[in-house]
């Protein structure tokens, strides 16, 4: 059905609407028409002039859009087109509402959730954020929000509450993050800046400096293209979330490529019994160049003779030249707190994947095997995201 002359003024009600089945365009007057697909859908289109164009505007379907809403909406949009205006920018616009911190927050925080099992933890994520950056951060719109800002929230507690502090920052992280892949802001996190405006903290229970697990990727994509051999064991330092020692004193009869782990003997380990670690994607490719360079060495990292293994200092001195103030054993600090803030693996598999005692002995008593399976899936998200910068 397609009208002819004069378009009539509301010539549709809403029971013809709801009983026109042939497909076509129907005017409903002033640039309105109902379009019936040959599916059957319907759907409201407003044919209009915007400047000096002709434009066909979608206002959605009949089944969230009601003949009232449509009229509303081409009302509205005829207006803007009168007066000069683009209704279709003014639509994006509309729909592109940047959120405030504390709602960007609760839409992370809801996103993760389901990957958390714990909801203690799930809950102290937000918590943390409510208590100490809602007051200054929670009403700025996300694209607003600067280094000075997330200094304001961190500066009170930096000192006096260090690792609160840092979970803190690594969370506001987080939020920022998800606000630039969401497009609601652009340019660098405001959260990466923040370490130059803030005193060095001393922590006596923080033995090993630790990089912020969200600066991990970023480190390990400079490491890389850093120079030297010692880059390719400090990645596998990182990737396996293993000792200096258990790294550099590595052998090549150690590594089974065919079953994918890497069996550290008992006598190298701290707690004394033998330590499976499962080896992922990243780190099997990483071998495959460790093994070019080690030639027929029984060391997987020799050092400049290939009869004995790299220094073990060669790390440090890899940090000090990149100016990073971190210690190589903060890397297992940095696995933990990721495992603990972005992943839903339960604690006893990531204390396993770090190979620590269990203190409690009734605990110990009980647990059997060692979870290579679910270790072998933690190791290769944190390998993924270590390769994310």
């Amino acid at each position: 059905m397609k009208n002819t002359g004069k378009h009539p003024d509301k010539a549709l009600s809403a029971l013809q609407v709801k009983q026109i089945k042939a497909p076509g365009r129907y005017s409903d007057g002033n640039g309105l028409y109902l379009v019936v697909d040959p599916s059957g859908a319907k759907r409201w289109l407003l044919r209009t002039v915007v400047q000096g164009r002709r434009r066909d505007i979608g206002l959605g379907g009949l089944s969230v859009t009601s003949l009232a809403d449509a009229r509303e909406a081409a009302q509205a949009y005829r207006k803007i087109a009168r007066e000069g205006g683009d209704p279709l920018t003014t639509r994006r616009e509309a729909r592109t509402i940047v959120p405030t911190f504390r709602v960007a927050a609760e839409t992370v925080h809801a996103e993760h959730e389901i990957s958390w099992k714990n909801p203690k933890h799930a809950k102290q994520w937000i918590n943390t954020l409510t208590q100490y950056a809602y007051p200054i951060l929670g009403e700025c719109r996300v694209d607003a929000i600067s280094t000075p800002d997330v200094l304001r929230v961190l500066s009170p507690i930096w000192l006096t509450k260090s690792e609160t502090a840092r979970r803190v920052r690594q969370r506001i992280s987080t939020v920022m993050d998800w606000a630039k892949a969401a497009g609601h802001r652009s340019g660098d996190n405001p959260v990466e800046g923040v370490s130059r405006g803030l005193p060095k903290q001393i922590d006596t229970d923080r033995h090993h400096t630790a990089l912020p697990f969200v600066e991990v990727g970023k480190f390990v994509a400079k490491l890389k293209r850093s120079n030297g051999d010692a880059k390719l064991a400090f990645e596998f330092l990182i990737l396996s979330a293993t000792r200096t020692s258990e790294v550099l004193l590595a052998r090549w009869v150690e590594v089974d490529l065919t079953a994918k782990v890497w069996i550290i003997p008992a006598e190298r380990m701290k707690a004394k019994r033998i330590h499976r670690v499962p080896l992922s994607t990243q780190s099997q490719d990483l071998l495959a160049r460790a093994k070019l360079v080690a030639g027929e060495s029984d060391y997987v990292f020799p050092g400049q003779s290939l009869e004995k293994p790299m220094s073990n200092m060669v790390f440090l001195a890899i940090l000090k030249r990149m100016k990073i103030a971190a210690t190589p054993h903060g890397f297992r600090s940095a696995f933990r707190d990721w495992a603990a803030e972005t992943t839903g693996f339960p604690r006893e598999v990531v204390e396993m994947a770090l190979a620590h005692t269990i203190a409690n002995k009734v605990e110990a008593a009980y647990r059997r095997g060692d979870l290579l399976e679910r270790r072998r899936e933690l190791m290769q998200e944190w390998a993924d995201f270590t390769s994310t910068a």
